[in-house]
């Protein structure tokens, strides 16, 4: 199982290749080929999961009911712009332009490690995100998470 983790920041060429990070490449699964898929991320980002790990989303959706108008929507508009890619000989990922307009990512990509599967961010947006959340509130939010109960303030 791939463990993601850190932040590398690469140009893009005029043909919308980027440079994947080595220590990233590192943690490839053997299993995923260097062989990708990129979806559009609920953020202004992009995903990026490789092929064995994009596997489990696919069976995460296959159980989502298309009976519902709600389970039909999420299926479509996650899968709808899924588009696969693959590292080249140079180990550069070529990202698709529409998928980077939407993301608005334009010169450079920030590469950031999320675990099980890659972020992939224009330097700005992600700047824009971060400065969006102070400390006391990621903090909050970590803790909800991550904690097993809520802690109470003791005086």
């Amino acid at each position: 199982m791939p463990s993601f983790k850190g932040q590398y920041e690469h140009s893009i060429d005029a043909k919308g290749r980027v440079a994947f990070p080595a220590k990233l490449r590192k943690s490839l699964s053997p299993d995923a080929q260097e062989r990708f898929t990129v979806v559009r991320g609920q953020e202004p980002c992009l995903y990026l999961y490789p092929e064995d790990e994009w596997q489990n989303v696919e069976k995460k959706l296959s159980q989502i009911n298309n009976f519902t108008k709600k389970g039909r929507l999420a299926k479509r508009n996650f899968l709808r712009y899924a588009e696969d890619v693959s590292l080249d000989k140079q180990n550069r990922i070529a990202l698709p332009s529409d998928l980077t307009e939407y993301a608005d990512i334009n010169g450079k990509a920030v590469f950031l490690g999320m675990g099980e599967y890659i972020e992939v961010w224009d330097p700005a947006k992600l700047e824009e995100a971060d400065a969006a959340l102070d400390d006391g509130a990621f903090e909050e939010i970590f803790e909800q998470v991550m904690g097993d109960e809520p802690e109470t303030d003791v005086d």
